[in-house]
C-alpha cells in the first residue's frame, strides 16, 4: 500500500472484513482517528487504521474489553500484559461457570421427583458465589462449630484442619466436593452436632476438676482401634478386652465423682455423638478440596468400639 493513500470507511470494510457501522462505532470510540475529512465531511483514514483494525478484530473476539485494546493500540500497554490481565480475568470466569456446573451436575444426580423450593434457592445460592462469598460460608459453618474465630485455643488447631481450601485451579471433582461439602456445612443437624463435639472436647480439655486433660475421641479411636478392627478381633472377644481397657483410660477414666455413668457408659455417650456418618463425609470432601490422603473412614471404628463397651456393660 502506498503510505499516503486514504481510504474511506467503505474500503476499510472492505480490507479488514468489518462492517462501516463497527469501524464507525470503533472511530467515535477514539480506537481508530480518521486522518482527513472530505468537503462533504466524510472520513478518511491512513493505512495505519488497517492495521489497527485487525489487531482490533482479533482482540474482540479474544474477548478484550474496548478500554483494554485502547490501551494497546495506543502503545499504553503492551499486548503481552493486557493478554495477562484478561488471562486473569478469564480464569475468574472460568471457576465461577465451574461451580455453577457442578451445582447443576448435583441437581441433576438427584434423580426424578420434583425438588423442594428451598433447595433450589439453596442450589442458586451456591452457584453464584464469589470466592470471597464462598470463604464466608466456610468461616461461618467454622464459627458456629468452635464459637467464632477467637474461640477456645484448644479449637485452633482443629479449626484449621477443618477448612477447605479450594485450589485456584481445581479439578471438575474437588469443585463437586466443595458444593456437596458447602451444602453439608449448611446443614442445622450436621452443625448442631459438630458443635457439641467441639464443646464436649473443649470441656474436657479445661476441666475445672484437677485431672490430666482427656484426648479427643475421635483421635483416640483411630489410634487404638484401627489395629484391632484391621486385625479381625471381634469386639465381643476376650482380644478386645485391653484395647477397650486402653481406650476408656484415655478417654474416659473414672474421675470417682458420684452419678449413675460409669466410664464405660460416658465413654458410649460420647462415642454415639461422634459416630456420625455425616462426619466421615465432610472429611472425605474436605481430603478431596485439599489434596490430601483420603481419611480412614471413624465409622466401624465407632460401630466395633459400641459393640466391645455393650459386650462389656452386659457381662
Amino acid at each position: 500500500m502506498n503510505g499516503g493513500t486514504l481510504y474511506s470507511i467503505g474500503e476499510l470494510a472492505r480490507r479488514t472484513g468489518l462492517t462501516v457501522k463497527t469501524i464507525r462505532f470503533y472511530s467515535d470510540r477514539g480506537i481508530v482517528v480518521p486522518a482527513d475529512r472530505t468537503p462533504a465531511g466524510y472520513r478518511r483514514y491512513t493505512a495505519d487504521a488497517v492495521a489497527r483494525l485487525t489487531l482490533v478484530r482479533t482482540l474482540r473476539e479474544l474477548g478484550l474489553g474496548l478500554d483494554a485494546i485502547r490501551r494497546v493500540v495506543d502503545r499504553r500497554l503492551t499486548l503481552g500484559e493486557v493478554a495477562a490481565e484478561h488471562a486473569a480475568a478469564l480464569d475468574v470466569q472460568i471457576g465461577v461457570l465451574r461451580l455453577r456446573r457442578a451445582v447443576l451436575t448435583a441437581v441433576a444426580e438427584r434423580g426424578p421427583g420434583e425438588p423442594e423450593p428451598e433447595e433450589v434457592e439453596l442450589m442458586r445460592q451456591l452457584a453464584t458465589l464469589s470466592e470471597a462469598e464462598r470463604r464466608r460460608l466456610i468461616d461461618d459453618f467454622l464459627d458456629t462449630v468452635f464459637g467464632g474465630p477467637d474461640g477456645a485455643p484448644a479449637h485452633a488447631a482443629a479449626r484449621r484442619s477443618m477448612t477447605p481450601e479450594l485450589p485456584r485451579s481445581p479439578t471438575d471433582e474437588q469443585v463437586r466436593a466443595w458444593v456437596e461439602l458447602a451444602e453439608l456445612s449448611l446443614d442445622p443437624d450436621f452443625r448442631a452436632g459438630a458443635r457439641r463435639l467441639a464443646e464436649d472436647h473443649a470441656a474436657l480439655m479445661n476441666h475445672d476438676v484437677p485431672m490430666p486433660p482427656r484426648p479427643d475421641v475421635v483421635a483416640i479411636t483411630r489410634e487404638l482401634v484401627g489395629a484391632a478392627v484391621a486385625s479381625g478381633i471381634s469386639p465381643e472377644s476376650p482380644q478386645a478386652d485391653p484395647v477397650i481397657a486402653a481406650l476408656v483410660a484415655r478417654c474416659a477414666p473414672d474421675d470417682g465423682r458420684p452419678g449413675d455413668a460409669g466410664p464405660h457408659r460416658r465413654l458410649s455417650r460420647r462415642l454415639e455423638a461422634a459416630n456420625d456418618p455425616r462426619r466421615d463425609r465432610y472429611l472425605h470432601l474436605l481430603a478431596l478440596i485439599n489434596g490430601w490422603p483420603a481419611p480412614e473412614r471413624l465409622a466401624p471404628l465407632i460401630d466395633w468400639s459400641l459393640a466391645a463397651l455393650r459386650a462389656r456393660t452386659t457381662r
